[in-house]
């Protein structure tokens, strides 16, 4: 049986996964793609980084969004969040430390497998060509399934 998750649920299911999608939606089209983000507790957003295309120029245009969270288990056990809410261009001070937050969080992942020369493009500082934003969390909903039970 489908149940809601609560608000503790919610928030650390935001806190373990690294993965959604993102739909943003403008001029009439909408668009949904995977993008890799971290959960920013304090101030209740994902913060993420990408390079300049089509989705940072529809979030510009059309700032609100909608995002998934899941963690897919199998197609009996699962959960899954929903959230709304807004994109906003991080810059300055702002942009370095969510950069920050994003190499904390997946230069991990990479270390056993990587020499400096290998750094993944992703994780090295470009600024004039990454986009570093933010989701502000809005509204939030979550569900989950437990076949088992």
């Amino acid at each position: 049986m489908i149940q809601a998750l609560d608000r503790s649920e919610i928030e650390e299911l935001l806190r373990s996964s690294t993965f959604a999608r993102i739909g943003c939606h403008a001029d009439g089209e909408t668009y949904v793609v995977p993008v890799a983000y971290v959960y920013d507790v304090p101030h209740r957003r994902l913060v993420l980084q990408s390079k300049h295309g089509k989705k940072i120029e529809m979030m510009r245009s059309n700032p609100d969004v909608c995002v998934e969270v899941d963690d897919p288990g199998d197609l009996l056990t699962w959960r899954s969040a929903i959230l709304w809410g807004r994109f906003e261009e991080l810059h300055g001070t702002a942009a370095l430390e969510a950069l920050a937050m994003l190499v904390d969080r997946f230069e991990p992942l990479f270390e056993a497998a990587r020499a400096d020369s290998l750094t993944p493009p992703r994780l090295r500082h470009e600024p004039e060509r990454d986009v570093v934003f933010a989701i502000q969390i809005d509204r939030i909903t979550g569900r989950w399934e437990d076949g088992a039970h």
